[in-house]
């Protein structure tokens, strides 16, 4: 297989990416981050209201365009109640189970600006006082996070400025093997956040005329079921998401290639589109699986709902043990992005 030309560069980008805590909700820094990147490429962007970023390149024909989105937000939490014990209660924001982050480090970012440390634990952690340890359910009445403070009781824990409605976000644990892997939390959908930075770098530092003006959309509020459906141009043809492939029993999906997804939970994604794709890797030698997501929706289904009249599709680097830490290879990071490059040079689907 042969690599673009910087995908230790992408590798290290998507690292940089996961460090950045995003939780839906406080993406900030990381649009922020984004937005630094692309200036030093003298990419034209914008904000929209929601606090998203959209980085325009010309084309050739302006009078239909392209949209490509990926998301920075993250799962993440919230501080619903501080407790009597010092500790802090949790609601959980995205789409994951209390289990997936049973043991976690994580931060708490108070209103001031200031960043506590802290572990996310059952109540019921010590085998040698609970006897039901291990059977106590993992849910929000159970696990709490202890703050690296002295603190004792709520009014201790509110002294040091943290409340209810305190963002935390999750250590992201991001590493790198010499084989090729990368494993991290929230690689979805960081990962495709990285693969698009790298595709419009690829593309400036070749002075590429792309044949559609074509909007990358780096999402905000995707993990909350709403991150793409806006700020969709009237020109808009055709909007893919890019995304991670779910993997699991009974998928097809996996670390080493770039998944193409035919329908998830909102229903099949536009045929014609998906041929194209397909019909795209297999011309260009690109390994590719097509799949079903059972549970799962992206922000083009977002964009569907709201009703804009478009042509959508959704494919990205395939990612395992998603919600929770996941890991993907360097391979399927190759080969999305190696689509991706393929699918802006082309010609549009009919419909």
């Amino acid at each position: 297989m042969s690599t673009y030309p910087n995908i230790n560069e992408t590798k290290e980008l998507i690292k940089q990416l996961v460090s950045i805590p995003s939780p839906s909700g406080n993406t900030g820094k990381v649009i922020q981050f984004v937005e630094d990147y692309l200036k030093e490429l003298k990419v034209e962007t914008k904000r929209n209201r929601k606090g998203g970023l959209i980085a325009t390149l010309p084309g050739a024909n302006n009078n239909e365009h392209r949209m490509l989105t990926a998301h920075v937000d993250t799962l993440g939490a919230m501080v619903k109640e501080v407790k009597s014990n010092g500790r802090l209660r949790l609601d959980l924001i995205g789409g994951f189970k209390y289990n997936a982050i049973e043991g976690e480090y994580c931060e708490i970012h108070t209103t001031s600006g200031k960043v506590y440390t802290g572990t996310i634990l059952m109540h019921q952690t010590s085998v040698h006082v609970y006897k039901d340890a291990g059977e106590a359910k993992r849910n929000q009445e159970n696990m709490e996070v202890r703050i690296d403070a002295k603190v004792e009781n709520a009014e201790e824990i509110r002294e040091l400025g943290i409340e209810v409605g305190d963002f935390v976000s999750f250590d992201p644990r991001v590493q790198q093997t010499d084989n090729g892997f990368i494993k991290s939390r929230h690689l979805d959908d960081k990962a495709s956040v990285g693969i698009l930075l790298q595709l419009i770098k690829r593309l400036k530092e070749e002075n590429t005329t792309l044949p559609y003006t074509t909007h990358f959309l780096i999402s905000n509020n995707e993990e909350i079921g709403y991150g793409g459906n806006s700020n969709i141009t009237p020109e808009t043809v055709e909007y893919l998401a890019v995304d991670m492939g779910a993997m699991g029993d009974g998928q097809s999906t996996d670390e080493y290639t770039v998944s193409i997804c035919v329908k998830d939970a909102s229903g099949p994604y536009h045929y014609g589109l998906r041929k194209h794709l397909t019909e795209l890797a297999e011309i260009n030698k690109i390994d590719y699986k097509l799949d079903i997501y059972p549970y799962y929706g992206s922000d083009a289904s977002a964009a569907i709902r709201a009703g804009h009249d478009i042509i959508h599709g959704l494919i990205g680097p395939g990612i395992d043990s998603s919600h929770a830490y996941e890991r993907t290879h360097e391979s399927s990071l190759d080969f999305t992005e190696q689509l991706l490059y393929h699918y802006v040079l082309s010609d549009m689907v009919s419909y």
